[in-house]
């Protein structure tokens, strides 16, 4: 920060480190900058979504959030690292929801269920998002972006194959179950259902066809 003594030589004025103002203005800096990110993350998004990953340029970028591209720049260094934070941004979303599922007297099958209702929901709100966000940064093809979504999705598929473990403990899953092939099955349902759900236009109720399809699903893997 600078000041002008009479003789019109500037000054610089220093904060000591204990200074509170100084303190407040770096504070108020930092709020700024995770702001704007998830501005331009969510801008990213809407981008997506309504018009597809070839139009995801850090041009309609500031345009989306009304900032000069220079902007966009200060706070990522390129567009492949805007679309990282997304995908992770995305699957701390996913997990984050299996993390606070933990309801005392659910059955693990309650419990998935209540997962996949809250995701569909969510996506049902704001249309495209998890799901179909991730299918479109995978379309951009760079092999880096790829694994990290990979590793993400894995991770995602884990914690579905422990809940199906836990089922086949309780009693309520059939023990010779592939609980793998089950947890991916299971992905692999959501994810298609979200995509038949974005080609049609969003015509159809999400969650309902979801009631139908887990319906099936969860025939298919109880004990009887």
């Amino acid at each position: 920060m600078e000041n002008k003594q009479p003789s019109g030589f500037p000054v610089r004025i220093r904060y000591s480190k204990t200074d509170p103002k100084r303190e407040e203005i770096m504070v108020r800096g930092h709020q700024s900058t995770n702001v704007r990110k998830k501005q331009i993350m969510e801008a990213t998004r809407k981008l997506i979504v309504r018009s597809g990953s070839e139009h995801v340029t850090v041009r309609n970028m500031a345009k989306e959030v009304g900032i000069s591209q220079a902007a966009i720049y200060r706070h990522f260094k390129s567009k492949k690292e805007i679309l990282s934070f997304l995908a992770d941004s995305v699957a701390d979303g996913l997990l984050h929801d299996i993390d606070m599922s933990g309801n005392v007297g659910f059955t693990s099958l309650d419990i998935i269920d209540e997962i996949l209702r809250q995701h569909l929901s969510k996506i049902k709100q704001k249309r495209g998002l998890s799901f179909l966000v991730l299918a479109e940064i995978i379309s951009f093809g760079d092999k880096s972006l790829n694994k990290k979504i990979a590793d993400n999705v894995q991770i995602y598929v884990d914690r579905l194959r422990l809940m199906l473990a836990d089922g086949v403990r309780a009693g309520l899953v059939r023990q010779n179950l592939n609980l793998e092939a089950a947890a991916v099955l299971l992905f692999g349902m959501i994810q298609g259902l979200v995509n038949i759900w974005a080609l049609s236009s969003y015509k159809f109720d999400l969650v309902e066809k979801y009631s139908e399809l887990w319906e099936v699903y969860r025939e298919s893997i109880i004990l009887r």
